[in-house]
């Protein structure tokens, strides 16, 4: 065991201590209630400064309002009393408050501005309303019917080089594609059909109008003329005369006409030269009718009587024409030794 000292010292320093440790904690309790009190006068100081806003605040507002109704009362009052000089003093308190205004009250001027747009679409959409009964008529109006483009006119006949003379029955505009395009509607009467041909590709096309009278009179002239037969084979000659036929030049066609033609002296014509003197006689018939102002019928006896009138193509005609061409050097033959040769060969 150890000695920490006498029985005496050990009370003391035990006293000692317990001393301290009562006056640390007093002076805690002693903080701790001294912040408590602090905290609470401290919300009743705010309590009392928010109630003395409140009341402040109160108070202006009722003065403020005694305010405006002694003012308005003033001014009822003061209406019939007014003078210039009076009304002079109001214009001038009305200037030096919009002068004010705008600094005191920025934010309501957006909203005037703002309410102004508002009133425009109503009008603007009044407007059209009352327009609608003048635009109703222009729809309703009838499109214009187009009569003439390129130099041809409507009911007017023509020559299409591929099917002969038809007759134009009007001008119309058609959405192709989603482009407009005028075209001709071309009817041809003989073979009920009606063929539809734009106005700007005429020229390409290759379609006219009617020959003139001089052009028909030519074109018969060259009917009494000898047959020209080149020593070719039958085939090339027949793409010969197809061309001439589907050129549209009413010459050429009298030139096939008056080769294939055959009288009733000489053979007969095969299969195919007589499909294609038909066609050649129809279309030169056609236009001849039409430009003389006479039926087919009468045409075609018109044409038969100038191939009537061409030199014989008999026995003797074709010893001339085999001697014409040994001493000229010709190369084109009469028409009846051709189709003999054809027959040999």
């Amino acid at each position: 065991m150890r000695n920490f000292g006498p029985p005496g010292s050990r009370e003391k320093h035990r006293t000692g201590a317990w001393q301290f440790r009562a006056q640390a904690v007093s002076q805690k309790t002693r903080k701790k209630s001294v912040s408590k009190v602090s905290k609470k006068v401290a919300a009743a100081s705010r309590g009392a400064t928010k109630s003395r806003v409140r009341a402040s605040v109160r108070d202006d507002r009722k003065a403020t309002k005694a305010a405006a109704a002694k003012s308005s009362k003033n001014k009822r009052s003061a209406m019939p009393n007014k003078t210039a000089k009076t009304a002079a003093k109001a214009t001038g308190s009305k200037a030096t408050a919009s002068k004010v205004a705008p600094k005191i009250a920025p934010k309501i001027a957006p909203k005037a501005v703002s309410n102004k747009p508002a009133v425009k679409p109503v009008a603007a959409a009044i407007k059209p309303a009352a327009k609608a009964p003048a635009v109703a008529p222009r729809v309703e109006e009838p499109k214009k019917v187009l009569t003439q483009r390129q130099g041809f006119k409507t009911h007017e006949f023509v020559v299409y080089p591929a099917h002969g003379v038809g007759q134009i029955l009007a001008i119309e505009e058609q959405e192709i594609a989603g482009a407009k395009l005028e075209l001709f509607v071309i009817n041809f009467m003989k073979d009920k059909m009606t063929l539809r041909v734009p106005t700007a590709k005429v020229a390409n096309v290759g379609m006219r109008k009617l020959s003139e009278p001089a052009l028909v009179k030519r074109a018969l002239e060259t009917l009494k003329g000898r047959a020209r037969v080149k020593r070719t084979m039958w085939s090339r000659r027949a793409q010969e005369y197809e061309a001439k036929i589907n050129s549209g030049d009413i010459v050429a066609i009298a030139e096939v006409v008056r080769d294939l033609y055959r009288s009733e002296s000489q053979p007969e014509q095969s299969y195919s030269e007589r499909q294609l003197y038909e066609a050649a006689l129809d279309r030169l018939s056609r236009e001849i009718a039409v430009v003389q102002r006479v039926t087919e019928t009468e045409a075609v006896k018109e044409i038969e009587s100038q191939l009537a009138k061409s030199p014989r193509r008999g026995a003797k005609a074709e010893t001339e024409v085999e001697a014409d061409g040994e001493a000229d050097g010709d190369p084109d033959v009469d028409g009846d030794d051709a189709a003999v040769a054809d027959e040999a060969a």
